[in-house]
């Protein structure tokens, strides 16, 4: 287990931890919890043994293998794929010291370590890191690219990738979310929830918490408190804890009172003072309970435009993208008062139509018609990169404003957490955290009556996602939102559009029903992918929305089954004569007179036979189970079909 005894950290002079205690136990999937600055990511370095503490001490077993996700990656002229591979350090020790005994002819060596991969799934390794880099949105045809050709945030997906790849007990994962969308988001959950070690986990993302953690590490002035249950459960305690903290505070307020009065009364009184000097004692014996302060500093608004317009915009027809139509006939007409979620894998062209809708881009085709009073507020993907780094946040806004009094400019940052010095502080020194707000606080300051927001809470921590969800809640005007964020979505927007296969459509679904549904397709574009050159039919994509050929599916995905059953029968048959020649070939490897100088010959020939029937029984077995998972999912879905 994990285990803080005492433990006091500082960090710059700054105390992050005092006298704090902390056990988790193995398996224990726990959620890191805390204010910006509070020490989660200093806790990490503390448990890796990067940084140790001032005071007490922590203990983990010497024995496990922890897994930690690096900030960064170089640009490395490596294949994405063997990069992944990398995170496995003991099967790239075992490949390295079966090279070296195959040039220097040490057959011993060569039986020893031909069992040690064996034992550590070599044979499988690299379709288990195509599996990760497939789950983590990466299609077949990036696999060998070099890591030098992605941008920086799939560069972060290759290194979440990577610590995945690596056998560990303990999983340390900052922030792993920031760079992925909603499908690799919930693939990540699914993968987590399978994870069979510890796990430590800081999020910004509630329902990602929700769905993985079941406890909760929480650090609040200066100590660390563990709670039962996701991250909802420990909100509704922590409340409850809270509010039975300030009824406390508040009745020994009430009692200090109480004391002072009669010490103040009778205190020079001879015949009252002595029951005045116990009441002094008394009130210099008390503990207070310090009163309760709300964590988040923001509260903020998004004022609107004096003057509307309706329609706000209006496409039709309209056909979106660069040189080529992405989206083909969209019809979308934004009044005010709407407030649309963007749902769609991928690349898919959510972006392209906010920035269609923003005038950022041009349409290729169609009508278009944009209201006389029109305002947007654009926040984009890379919103960040638009600000002045050598500018200050009272800067920025005196820019927009130049008549704006300063006292009003310092009020209005004052909402976006942006107090004292920080508000004549240069924005290249601010986080990525306080660079969003700033972004959000232009926007407001504009005051618009059209939001146009894309992935706005990729750096924002949970008290600031949570003062965003009530701005957006309070908006009058019209909103367009695209977000992995499902609390964001699931609180703000009243209608889902989905934006798949060149088109825009209104979604009748749900977000869980969508996460199905996205599931569903991602794992149909993997199986395409990889059964190019394999032995599994191409499956039929069948959607929850196809209603209307309910019957008619049915009959075709029950004919389906009898190619899929005949192919796990013939891999299974294939399986079973690997098996047994490669237990012909393991018994007369057992033969002492194999291993004399006159039998060198002999035994390698044997060494290479075993080692080829090994990988093709992998590779069989991998091909039968991804036969038979997908013979089930043809199955379920004949169920699902039939309740209908």
């Amino acid at each position: 287990m994990i285990r803080l005894n005492k433990v006091s950290l500082l960090r710059g002079g700054k105390v992050l931890l005092s006298d704090s205690d902390l056990v988790i136990h193995p398996g224990q999937k726990v959620g890191l919890t805390g204010v910006n600055g509070s020490g989660k990511s200093s806790l990490f370095a503390l448990i890796q043994g990067r940084v140790h503490a001032d005071t007490g001490d922590i203990s983990i077993p010497s024995g496990w293998r922890v897994s930690h996700m690096a900030q960064e990656v170089r640009a490395l002229e490596q294949a994405a794929v063997e990069y992944v591979l990398d995170g496995d350090h003991e099967l790239r020790r075992i490949e390295n010291e079966l090279e070296a005994a195959e040039q220097c002819g040490n057959d011993n060596a060569l039986a020893r370590l031909h069992a040690d991969f064996d034992a550590h799934h070599g044979y499988t390794a690299r379709s288990r890191a195509e599996q990760l880099m497939h789950g983590l949105g990466f299609h077949q045809n990036q696999i060998e690219n070099s890591v030098r050709d992605f941008s920086g945030g799939w560069r972060m997906r290759l290194n979440l990738a990577r610590t995945l790849m690596c056998p560990s007990d303990l999983l340390l994962l900052d922030e792993p979310t920031n760079h992925l969308d909603m499908d690799a988001i919930l693939w990540l959950e699914e993968w987590l929830k399978r994870y069979p070690g510890t796990l430590v986990l800081i999020s910004h993302d509630r329902d990602f918490l929700d769905n993985v953690v079941e406890h909760v590490a929480h650090i609040e002035k200066k100590t660390v408190t563990l709670y039962r249950g996701n991250y909802t459960a420990f909100e509704r305690i922590r409340s409850e804890r809270l509010a039975q903290q300030q009824v406390i505070h508040e009745r020994q307020l009430r009692e200090q009172e109480r004391l002072t009065r009669f010490i103040e009364r009778f205190r020079a009184k001879a015949t009252k003072a002595k029951q005045a000097q116990s009441r002094i004692k008394a009130l210099a014996r008390m503990d207070m309970v310090s009163p309760v302060h709300a964590d988040s500093p923001f509260k903020f608004r998004f004022p609107l435009s004096d003057k509307l317009s309706t329609p706000l915009i209006s496409l039709r027809k309209a056909s979106l993208g660069y040189d080529t139509a992405l989206l083909k006939n969209v019809t979308l007409n934004l009044q005010p008062g709407d407030s649309i979620g963007l749902l769609g894998p991928n690349g898919a062209g959510k972006s392209t139509l906010v920035k269609t809708l923003a005038a950022e881009l041009e349409k290729l085709a169609g009508e278009e018609q944009r209201g006389e009073h029109l305002r947007i507020g654009y926040f984009a993907q890379h919103q960040l990169e638009s600000l002045d780094q050598h500018a200050t946040p009272a800067v920025h806004i005196q820019r927009l404003s130049p008549e704006a009094r300063e006292q009003s400019i310092k009020d209005f940052l004052g909402s976006f957490g942006f107090h004292g010095e920080k508000v004549d502080e240069n924005v290249g020194s601010f986080s990525g955290g306080e660079q969003a707000r700033l972004a959000l606080a232009i926007i407001a300051w504009k005051k618009p009556n059209l939001l146009l927001l894309d992935e706005p809470t990729n750096h924002l921590d949970l008290e600031m996602r949570h003062a965003l969800t009530m701005a957006l809640q309070e908006f009058d005007g019209a909103m367009v939102l695209v977000s992995h964020d499902r609390h964001l979505l699931r609180y703000t927007v009243n209608d889902l559009y989905l934006v798949h296969d060149g088109a825009v459509e209104l979604y009748e679904g749900d977000l869980d029903e969508y996460a199905t549904w996205l599931a569903r397709q991602k794992k149909e574009e993997v199986a395409n992918a990889v059964e190019a050159d394999s032995e599994t039919p191409q499956k039929e994509r069948v959607t929850a929305q196809d209603r209307k050929a309910r019957k008619r599916l049915e009959a075709e995905l029950r004919e389906k089954l009898r190619p899929y059953r005949k192919i796990v029968d013939k891999l299974e048959q294939k399986m079973e004569k690997q098996q047994e020649s490669l237990q012909l070939v393991e018994e007369k490897l057992m033969e002492p007179a194999l291993y004399e100088d006159s039998a060198k010959a002999d035994l390698k020939k044997l060494l290479a036979e075993q080692t080829a029937l090994r990988k093709s029984s992998a590779e069989t077995e991998e091909k039968w189970l991804q036969a038979s998972e997908e013979l089930e999912e043809v199955e379920e879905e004949i169920k699902a079909l039939s309740t209908f």
